[in-house]
C-alpha cells in the first residue's frame, strides 16, 4: 500500500519495484511488510486512482480501513493536512512499520480488523472513509459496507478497492498446486477465504440501496514486472506477500519449498518472462459512494 512517486497527496514509495535476487520462504501467515512493499508502485497506483475520484474538499475525520504499512495513510494527511487521520489495521507488523514511518505522529493507527472495528469509537462522524484492497479478505464485508456508510457524516464518502483477478492464473494454478498437495484439505480454507469479492453489480445495488450518489467500476491493469535473470518469477514474488500467505502458513519448512518450487514452475509457464520482463495483468473492483449532503 504505497502511493506512486510524484503523486499528489501521496509519498514516494519507500521500495522499488525490483524483484529480490534472493529467495526468501515465509515462516508463517504474519503480514511481511518489506515483502509486501517489493511492489509497491504498482500495489499504490490502484489507491492513487481511486482516490481521485473522492471530491473532499476539507474532510475532518478521514480513516483508512486496512492501513497496511503506512505508506498511503500518510498520503491522506498530506492530501489533507487539517483532518484527523485514522489508520487501521489488523496487523501488529504492519503497524508496527507505519508508526515507524509517522516520525511526526500524525496519524492515529488502530489495531482492530474490520469485523471487530467500531467506527462509534471514532467520537465523531466519518468524513471520508476510505478501504484498499483490504475487503478480500472479509468474508462478511457486504454486511458490514451499510454500517460503514450509516456512521459518514452528511455528504460524507466511502470509497473502496478489491483485487478481482481470483480467477487469473496467478491464483487458480496457486489453488490447483495446493489441491495436489498431502496437505490440501489444509491448505483450502486460507485460500477459500482470500475469494470473498462480490461482483461490480453487486456492489452497486448494495451502496444505491444506502446512498443515490454512487460510481463503481473496473480496471485492469497491465503490470509490466521486472524479471531477475535465475531470479525468483515475479509473480510468485508478487502472490507471496499476499495471496500466498495463508499456504506458507499452514507448511512446513520442506512442505513450503516443494509447493513453491511445483507453482513456480506453472507460473513461468502462465507468465513468461520476456524481454521487457514479465506480463501481469490485474483487474481491479472499486466504487465510490456519497451520502446525501
Amino acid at each position: 500500500m504505497t502511493p506512486l512517486p510524484g503523486q499528489s497527496g501521496s509519498v514516494p514509495a519507500a521500495v522499488s519495484d525490483a524483484v529480490p535476487d534472493t529467495r526468501r520462504r515465509s515462516t508463517d501467515a504474519a503480514w511481511d511488510p518489506r515483502q509486501y512493499a517489493v511492489f509497491s508502485g504498482h500495489r499504490g497506483r490502484p489507491f492513487a486512482d481511486l482516490l481521485a475520484r473522492v471530491d473532499a474538499d476539507a474532510p475532518g475525520l478521514v480513516v483508512d480501513l486496512g492501513c497496511g504499512p503506512g505508506e498511503l495513510t500518510l498520503g491522506l494527511a498530506e492530501r489533507w493536512p487539517d483532518a484527523r487521520i485514522i489508520g487501521v489495521d489488523s496487523s501488529p507488523e504492519m503497524l508496527d512499520r507505519a508508526r515507524e514511518l509517522d516520525v511526526s505522529g500524525r496519524v492515529e493507527w488502530v489495531e482492530a480488523s474490520a469485523e471487530d472495528w467500531d467506527p462509534t469509537e471514532c467520537g465523531a462522524s466519518i468524513d471520508v472513509l476510505v478501504t484498499n484492497a483490504t475487503l478480500q479478505w472479509v468474508p462478511g464485508h457486504l454486511r458490514l459496507i451499510p454500517a460503514w456508510v450509516a456512521s459518514l457524516a452528511p455528504g460524507g464518502i466511502f470509497a473502496m478497492q478489491v483485487p478481482s483477478n481470483f480467477d487469473a492464473p496467478s491464483h487458480r494454478l496457486m489453488r490447483e498446486v495446493a489441491g495436489r498437495q498431502p496437505r490440501a484439505a489444509d491448505l483450502r480454507p486460507g485460500l477459500d477465504r482470500a475469494r470473498a469479492v462480490a461482483r461490480p453489480e453487486t456492489y452497486a445495488a448494495l451502496l444505491l440501496d444506502l446512498t443515490p450518489e454512487v460510481d463503481v467500476w473496473q480496471t485492469t491493469y497491465q503490470h509490466v514486472l521486472a524479471a531477475v535473470p535465475d531470479g525468483p518469477h515475479p509473480v510468485l514474488e508478487w502472490v507471496r506477500g499476499t495471496g500466498l500467505r495463508p499456504v506458507l502458513g499452514v507448511l512446513e519448512a520442506d512442505e513450503r519449498e516443494r509447493f513453491v518450487r511445483d507453482y513456480e514452475r506453472e507460473l513461468d509457464t502462465a507468465y513468461p518472462r520476456r524481454s521487457f520482463g514479465v506480463l501481469f495483468p490485474f483487474t481491479r473492483t472499486f466504487a465510490v459512494a456519497r451520502t446525501p449532503r
